[in-house]
């Protein structure tokens, strides 16, 4: 038996009704010229797969099952899996719906359901249990509702959706293969980080071989819902051999890959090499460059706003905006890229520049930076800034906030009755100038109709390294899921592989606040610890959940640093830790990019009020 399967990575949007269907309608038209004889789209694909606390309303359901006649009757001469939340006997399951030829064969439940990291499905649905059917009616029809497998043109089908194929010996699949399934399809909502693509490849080739079948993995793509990247792998294996794989995260609303199958003889099966890029740093570049395209286009925005220091976490920014054109016109073509945009009015005056002049201007339109001075800025940073936002073609401004911060030192120096300084004042002192730079950055962000990108980093999250209603402010958060440690590195690998030499006198600088007077010579490394160690300790502590004491025994046999200095360090990111949630409530939404991070409201929960670990820590003091 021979047949073309395929699968096609959708860019969705939770509840966007009309744009969602017309995306499956114009897949399958896709599918149906190339002569697919079986498409498999992503999980939740009708209504969005981020649609949360939604999905507890039954309107939803509702608005669902009425599109799906639409779905159906397209699906002329082709079989079709496409996915929708169903209600049935007052329980919400997460379902993928298998139509031939213009009817609909039945619906496989979800079996498990993610729970933990980003993941909250059991809030909304109810698992399915194993080889349980039941029939629904919908319109009058009965259908095949639960456990089901199809026999199809030939095959006998069957279905693991997402989390069913992450649970090791509890998959379906070794269900399926006792009823001599031929072909699994997997619908999924499984977003991006670093490195998960080759988790993915083992679950599906691995499960080729254990099932013996041909294996079909479609995934969601491009920043659906906000936080969420997904970056639309479609993998196809057969019996233990990866046939093909498509290149992720496309700026294309659908990225279809098929392949003919010969499940007689999977030496006849087509084959493909593997083009797509697995590095971390350009991982990095390509999620994020598409996160920040599907936000700004889905938000309905006009442009970004930067407050652009010279140092390394805005100058990240500034660069992903530029990759995010650079990248989007490559592969959309200008035309495409503004009409996505709501920009089509600017592509003759685009068009009338060479490609170059083109990308410069249009990031100017895009971009706008601006370098807020105090006394305590250095002429390295505003210069690094300058030849930056310069060398990608962002609009730049430079200005001075030292009257707004001595306004405002004023007052309180009135209020007190007494002359604020640098030995009793520090804090405040250099939060008031973080402070200082919000309102004007936030009004030239207002004028443009633009996006604020707030430039706060992960290891700053961890420690409260960061000035509330100053560089936590802003509107999307890019680079919130990311260490430092990580982005000083990027910024030089972009530099000599991305071809920006604007970052030259950015990579040439300590990190640095420059809120204190320069002859302190103030460094981030120096006010926290070196970011080495602080990402070692992120790491165990936060991702692995260790105490400080296990953190502390771990870091000690890998000899990282002498060991009291490591008590010092491990006591002092406990502390900042425990007393600083209230500012990780309140950062603005950041792209989940690792395998954890320290949003609350996306990864890691902690009690904004607790007891500080100081049992703990007194242990770690008394080793």
């Amino acid at each position: 038996m021979k047949l073309t399967v395929a699968g096609a990575a959708l860019n969705q949007t939770p509840i966007d009704w009309e744009g969602n269907v017309s995306r499956i309608l114009e897949a399958i038209e896709i599918a149906r010229e190339q002569q697919v004889d079986i498409l498999c789209l992503p999980e939740l694909c009708v209504t969005g797969y981020g649609c949360e606390d939604l999905f507890l309303s039954d309107w939803v359901y509702e608005k669902a099952l009425r599109i799906l006649p639409r779905i159906v009757s397209a699906c002329q001469n082709i079989t079709v899996a496409v996915s929708l939340p169903i209600l049935y006997r007052g329980k919400r399951y997460d379902t993928a719906c298998l139509i031939h030829d213009q009817t609909i064969l039945g619906f496989t439940v979800k079996q498990f359901l993610a729970n933990d990291g980003v993941h909250y499905e059991p809030r909304w649905f109810t698992p399915w249990p194993a080889y349980q059917q039941e029939q629904i009616e919908i319109n009058g029809q009965l259908y095949d509702f639960g456990d089901v497998t199809y026999d199809v043109l030939g095959i006998r089908i069957a279905f693991e959706i997402c989390e069913d194929a992450w649970r090791e010996n509890l998959r379906p699949g070794w269900i399926h293969r006792t009823r001599n399934v031929d072909l699994i399809l997997n619908p999924s909502a499984s977003h991006f980080a670093f490195g998960k693509t080759r988790l993915r490849e083992r679950l599906v080739i691995g499960g080729s071989e254990d099932f013996n079948c041909t294996y079909l993995f479609v995934n969601l793509l491009g920043n659906e819902a906000g936080r969420m990247v997904y970056d639309g792998e479609i993998l196809i294996a057969q019996q233990g051999k990866l046939l093909k794989k498509n290149n992720r995260l496309s700026f294309q609303d659908i990225n279809l890959v098929c392949c003919k199958i010969n499940f007689a003889n999977k030496s006849k099966s087509e084959m493909a090499a593997v083009t797509d890029e697995y590095d971390k740093e350009i991982e990095f570049t390509k999620a994020e460059s598409l996160a920040l395209f599907d936000y700004l286009r889905k938000s309905r925005s006009r442009g970004f706003v930067l407050s652009l220091s010279g140092g390394a976490d805005s100058s990240s920014c500034a660069v992903l905006v530029s990759e995010m054109v650079r990248r989007g016109v490559r592969e959309l073509g200008l035309a495409s890229f503004l009409n996505k945009l709501g920009m089509a009015s600017t592509l003759p005056e685009l068009e009338a520049l060479d490609a170059q002049q083109a990308l410069r201007q249009l990031t100017r339109k895009l971009l706008t930076t601006a370098y807020q001075g105090t006394v305590n800025s250095s002429e390295n940073t505003l210069k690094a800034a300058q030849i930056l936002a310069d060398s990608v073609g962002a609009t730049f401004h430079e200005w001075k906030i030292d009257d707004e911060v001595g306004g405002y030192t004023q007052k309180i120096e009135e209020a007190l009755r007494r002359e604020l300084t640098w030995e009793q004042d520090d804090i405040a002192l250099q939060n008031v100038q973080a402070r200082a730079r919000n309102p004007a950055i936030w009004m030239l962000a207002n004028i443009h109709n633009a996006l604020l990108l707030t430039t706060s980093n992960r290891s700053e999250g961890d420690v409260g390294y960061t000035t509330m209603d100053g560089d936590t402010s802003g509107s999307i958060a890019p680079i919130a899921g990311v260490d430092k440690h990580f982005l000083i590195q990027w910024l030089k690998w972009a530099e000599e592989h991305l071809d920006y030499p604007g970052l030259h006198p950015v990579n040439r600088l300590n990190p640095t606040a420059e809120l204190r007077p320069l002859e302190q010579s103030q460094t981030d490394e120096s006010d926290l610890m070196p970011y080495a160690i602080l990402v070692e300790i992120e790491r165990l502590a936060i991702r692995d959940r260790h105490g400080p004491l296990a953190v502390y025994q771990i870091m000690q046999e890998e000899g990282i640093v002498e060991d009291q200095l490591l008590k010092a360090y491990i006591t002092k990111f406990f502390q900042l830790w425990s007393r600083n949630q209230w500012k990780r409530e309140r950062i603005a939404p950041s792209f989940h990019m690792d395998d954890f991070n320290v949003d609350p409201r996306s990864w890691c929960r902690f009690p904004i009020l607790s007891g500080g670990f100081q049992e703990e820590l007194a242990e770690l003091k008394n080793l």
